[in-house]
């Protein structure tokens, strides 16, 4: 009993319903009072926007075309693009067939009465509809039925980046369509003319980018809840290099050649050569900082600018580091007032021999104590020997010798450590200082030129 009663109050409502809407459409006003024309009473009439066309009769399809009409922003801090767009969608309402060759153009305001896709931007972080002076809004209905509903849109879309190239990447960002509510048993979404249906990209002129391709597919969004329409546009966007070549890498690259103008110096000239190094490490620094202020803080790209800028800094540290080992040779040079490194090692050399000769010296008195001794006790015991020897019959043969002692441990590791001492020191003596900075000049240019060849090689065409 129950069943039948709400049944038949939701009928009645729907019944209701349909014709206020049916009395607000036959007196409805549209600007300065005037009534609707005759030929829209009549398409309006009986007409419910909360059903699709072809309700019963298969799904609906929708065209879609676009026209991009700027690219304001792309942010590689926020992974986004912002740009506004002209949204056209087609399809036909067998609901709106009406007898005559000339399509009609209706005011913007009256798409609240019609029915539209539930079309929206997947990725879309934030969207808004232009209403200056009124709502962007455009609906055309034609002879067939067919509808043109077309929008003014600004959004911002989200646009996953690879920086690892960064700043000679290029990034593929898209634009999504789909369907809210409607699964591909009620829609089927299509582009109008394939690659052709987004225009605009030809003409567009970005700030760091440029659009070396772009084209369209369509396929088909599984959610849980079901299958839906979706169609996709694709653009390839080229970062413009050579702004950063101007910002970061002339700059940079110059650093390293001041740097380089210290082994020209003379090195006694502390103060200049400490000067060059310790303002060039600075800069340079600071012109790391201010090359990541327009990037992600916690971003786990390592980006190709952030190499260059290594390198450089690697080489300004080194030269910085050439000095300091120079002017260490210089001071431990023959030619310097001081304890000369050589002379160290002649001392210490020195000290080793008397420490052998000392203890070569122990070793023979020890070993001659021990020989007397054996003579001492030979004089007092001559039974002894004769019974010790009977084949003897003088007695006079000689005793055996006592077998070698094995050499001392201590006196052959002294040994092979004074070797070892020997061949580091002969190896880290600089004969003449001066030629370091000689070395350097040829060898910092030609290493930071084979550098930049490989860096540049890897990164523009690999």
């Amino acid at each position: 009993m129950m069943a039948v009663l709400h049944s038949g109050v939701r009928v009645f409502i729907m019944l209701l319903i349909s014709r206020m809407l049916e009395n607000s459409l036959l007196s409805a006003e549209v600007k300065e009072g005037e009534i609707l024309p005759p030929t829209i009473q009549k398409l309006m009439k009986g007409y419910n926007k909360y059903l699709r066309p072809f309700f019963d009769n298969g799904p609906v399809t929708v065209g879609m075309s676009l026209d991009i009409a700027s690219i304001d922003t792309i942010s590689e801090i926020n992974m986004d693009y912002t740009a506004t767009i002209f949204l056209r969608q087609r399809w036909t309402d067998e609901r709106l067939v009406f007898e005559g060759n000339k399509s009609l153009s209706l005011d913007g305001r009256l798409v609240e009465l019609l029915w539209v896709p539930d079309t929206f931007i997947v990725d879309s972080k934030k969207s808004f509809l232009h209403d200056i002076t009124v709502e962007n809004r455009l609906i055309r209905i034609f002879p067939n039925g067919t509808v043109l509903y077309a929008l003014r849109i600004t959004t911002t879309v989200a646009c996953n980046m690879d920086l690892t190239k960064y700043p000679m990447d290029k990034q593929t960002c898209t634009l999504q369509l789909e369907s809210w509510g409607y699964n591909i048993n009620d829609v089927m979404f299509y582009w109008t003319r394939g690659n052709e249906s987004v225009s605009g990209l030809d003409t567009l002129r970005l700030a760091q980018y440029t659009v070396e391709d772009h084209y369209t597919s369509a396929s088909e969004a599984i959610y849980e809840t079901g299958h839906y329409p979706k169609l996709i546009f694709h653009f390839e966007l080229k970062r413009s290099i050579l702004y950063f070549i101007l910002e970061t890498y002339v700059p940079s690259s110059l650093l390293v050649v001041l740097s380089w103008v210290s082994f020209w110096i003379s090195q006694s000239s502390v103060p200049a050569r400490i000067c060059i190094g310790v303002t060039t490490v600075l800069t340079m620094t600071t012109l790391m900082m201010g090359a990541r202020t327009s990037l992600p803080n916690a971003n786990c790209f390592i980006k190709a600018i952030d190499v260059y800028l290594g390198i450089c800094f690697s080489f300004i540290f080194g030269a910085l580091i050439e000095y300091a080992v120079a002017h260490f040779c210089t001071l431990n040079h023959p030619d310097a007032n001081i304890v000369m490194y050589g002379h160290q090692m002649g001392g210490f050399d020195e000290e080793m021999n008397g420490m052998v000769t000392t203890i070569a010296a122990e070793n023979n008195r020890a070993k001659r104590r021990k020989e007397k001794a054996a003579a001492d006790e030979a004089a007092l015991a001559p039974t002894a020997e004769l019974e010790l020897y009977p084949s003897s019959p003088t007695g006079s043969e000689p005793k055996p010798e006592a077998p070698e002692e094995p050499p001392n441990r201590c006196l052959i590791i002294l040994v092979l450590l004074r070797k070892v001492l020997r061949r580091a020191a002969n190896c880290c003596h600089v004969e003449n200082p001066h030629l370091i900075d000689n070395y350097s000049r040829m060898t910092f240019p030609l290493s930071f030129v084979f550098v930049n060849l490989l860096y540049w090689t890897y990164y523009l065409y690999l």
